[in-house]
């Protein structure tokens, strides 16, 4: 049987339990430099004030089990000509790895962005050596749609992006 899950706004009570979770080298090895590590409860405190801060519709979500926040999924809506498009970030608290929870998080996440935003295109871009992320992607519906060759660095080492992509039925 599933894990539940439920997503919902971040909540001040949230944050020891996300610097509990997120303050592990494993997921920080596969995100953002921006995600800092080590993890404080105050690093959690600044981030979840600055989410509740930027109002309605909601782009970042706590990821709960038994209400507890053990992950985090969020968009950003790109400008300009590209803002018919938005990036999906998420990470997932490492006991609740292999659960068939986030490829299931990504799905929820992806019809309430396509139906409170005038989005047409949710990307992601995993490190190519995260191939969890690129499977949980594929099982939400993402496709690859490209290989961003030696496009970032991280932990010192030159890496390739895998751009996934899944695009609003719009006919």
């Amino acid at each position: 049987m599933p894990i539940e899950f439920e997503l919902r706004r971040w909540q001040p009570d949230d944050a020891k339990s996300l610097a509990e979770n997120a303050n592990n080298i494993k997921i920080y090895n596969n995100l953002r430099d921006a995600l800092p590590h080590p993890y404080s409860l105050e690093d959690a405190r600044r981030f979840i004030e600055a989410t509740l801060k930027k109002g309605l519709p909601t782009t970042n979500f706590a990821i709960t089990v038994d209400k507890k926040a053990v992950g985090s999924i969020g968009i950003v809506v790109q400008e300009d000509v590209q803002r018919i498009s938005a990036e999906m970030g998420y990470w997932l608290g490492e006991n609740y790895w292999g659960r068939g929870i986030m490829s299931r998080v990504i799905k929820q996440m992806t019809d309430y962005v396509f139906a409170n935003f005038d989005i047409i295109k949710i990307y992601a871009i995993p490190f190519d050596f995260n191939t969890a992320s690129q499977k949980v992607l594929q099982k939400a519906g993402f496709e690859l749609e490209a290989i961003l060759k030696k496009a970032a660095v991280k932990n010192g080492k030159i890496v390739d992006l895998y751009y996934y992509s899944i695009i609003k039925n719009i006919n």
